[in-house]
């Protein structure tokens, strides 16, 4: 297998862990804030596990250390918020949310660049978009949890940026480990403030059992491993690439939503044709990424 054919296949991987987020995220009792801090918890203590058994001899200056905490701030906003559009709306609404976030990448990632729109990049983040306005007939109900999903989105975008810049010339442990470090200190004060404000023994601050078995899950299968892939995959794929490939998470994220919880409420024609949309847009964006690079597809 070529390493952009492993580029691929890790990015799918990915992608699939990715989509079981939504419903452990559904399964922790807790707001997204304190969810998301255990989470990087969990994961900065097996990441620094892992290095220091790795004996991790790597070595950079402190603007690159300092850079990878601040992303790592904007990773933390993005599980928040993610999480946090699950407890407002549902499973489905925040995974459809997600999917917006190829359109945010085909406008982010030329102004990052400081070069022009791509429009065929555009047009495919629309066709992504249009498959999301499709999908649901927005009730009133959900109308914060859709405003703090698509903030989660813009966030997931930014990050998936700076981190492609980061995958060229830093090793990809020490990426998740600074980055989730600098998420894990920022949320450390504001979970302090809430739990002297409410008491650390108010329900909703600390988790239980199940809690516990649902965050290791999340944080050692669907976020150091996941992201293991993730990065490593970005060594050879683009931003956008990543972001777009990114919308088959909302099809196994629904799906899972849909036979676990029965979140089928709106289930329709509309439905079919959104995820088919979304669909599309990544066959697209994949045969353009092949035809690119000039290896013929996978066979079957």
């Amino acid at each position: 297998m070529s390493t952009f054919k492993k580029a691929l296949f890790q990015l799918h991987v990915f992608v699939f862990l990715a989509g079981l987020t939504g419903s452990l995220g559904y399964l922790i009792k807790l707001n997204g804030l304190v969810l998301v801090f255990y989470r990087m918890l969990i994961t900065v203590v097996v990441l620094w596990a892992i290095n220091l058994f790795r004996n991790n001899q790597h070595k950079y200056d402190i603007k690159t250390k300092l850079s990878l905490l601040g992303t790592g701030v904007i990773i933390a906003l993005h599980w928040v918020c993610f999480y946090q559009s699950i407890k407002l709306a549902n499973v489905s609404i925040a995974l459809v949310c997600f999917s917006s976030t190829s359109l945010f990448s085909s406008c982010i990632e030329p102004l990052w660049k400081n070069s022009k729109i791509q429009l065929s990049e555009l047009l495919i983040g629309t066709l992504s978009l249009v498959g999301i306005l499709l999908i649901f007939h927005f009730d009133t109900q959900f109308r914060m949890g859709i405003i703090v999903g698509l903030c989660s989105a813009f966030f997931a975008a930014t990050f998936s940026i700076i981190n492609k810049r980061f995958t060229n010339h830093i090793d990809v442990n020490t990426i998740q480990s600074y980055e989730m470090t600098g998420g894990f200190l920022f949320l450390l004060p504001l979970v302090l403030v809430a739990g002297f404000k409410n008491d650390f023994n108010t329900v909703g601050l600390i988790p239980t059992s199940m809690d516990w078995i649902w965050l290791s899950i999340l944080a050692i299968g669907c976020t150091v491993w996941s992201n293991h892939l993730m990065l490593s995959s970005l060594k050879h794929i683009s931003a956008f690439t990543l972001n777009v490939t990114l919308n088959l998470e909302p099809v196994y994220g629904i799906i899972l939503a849909f036979i676990l919880f029965k979140e089928q409420k709106q289930l329709g024609s509309s439905f079919y044709i959104g995820i088919l949309l979304i669909t599309i847009s990544v066959l697209i964006q994949m045969f353009r990424v092949i035809k690119q690079h000039k290896i013929k597809p996978l066979q079957v």
